[in-house]
């Protein structure tokens, strides 16, 4: 009879084991959150580092610009110059391995890189950055220099390119 009762409590045992590593799989390893969809404007192309992304347009969050998580986003307020920003832990983790006179391809545009920057973030002027041109201009922008958390660092990495003439 004790036989038959320790036999009994392990298998409740291990079936209460089953049951919830079941419902740790089914509720424990699903996502926080679901990722944020974004309507495709554009691609980005820059094969020197192998960067190829859709990029979504992007609207003034008061005086601030949401960054999208995974792909580039891209910003413009005047004729011929685009912003475009995006992570530098995902989208543009290679970004700073570009060169001067790299091809870029942007909505099917061939740009070149003429002008390569580090600034410390309280130095960036965006009426600089976003005046307009006289020829089709791309900034890309990227986070830099020292991790402050949240997303953010001490400095950003900027990529000029122009369209190319040819």
């Amino acid at each position: 009879m004790e036989l038959k009762k320790r036999i009994g409590f392990r298998k409740v045992l291990i079936g209460a084991y089953f049951v919830a590593f079941a419902a740790y799989l089914v509720v424990g390893l699903q996502p926080a959150e679901a990722a944020k969809s974004y309507e495709i404007a554009a691609k980005l192309e820059i094969p020197s580092i192998n960067l190829d992304t859709d990029v979504t347009e992007l609207s003034l969050n008061g005086n601030k610009l949401d960054t999208p998580d995974t792909i580039a986003g891209s910003y413009s307020e005047e004729r011929n110059k685009i912003l475009l920003i995006g992570h530098s832990s995902t989208v543009f983790q290679n970004l700073k391995d570009v060169n001067l006179g790299d091809e870029i391809y942007y909505d099917g545009a061939t740009y070149r890189i003429v002008k390569e920057r580090f600034v410390v973030k309280s130095a960036i002027d965006m009426d600089e950055i976003l005046e307009p041109a006289s020829e089709k201009t791309l900034v890309i922008m990227t986070c830099a220099g020292a991790d402050l958390g949240g997303g953010d660092a001490t400095h950003r990495f900027m990529v000029t390119a122009v369209i190319n003439a040819d």
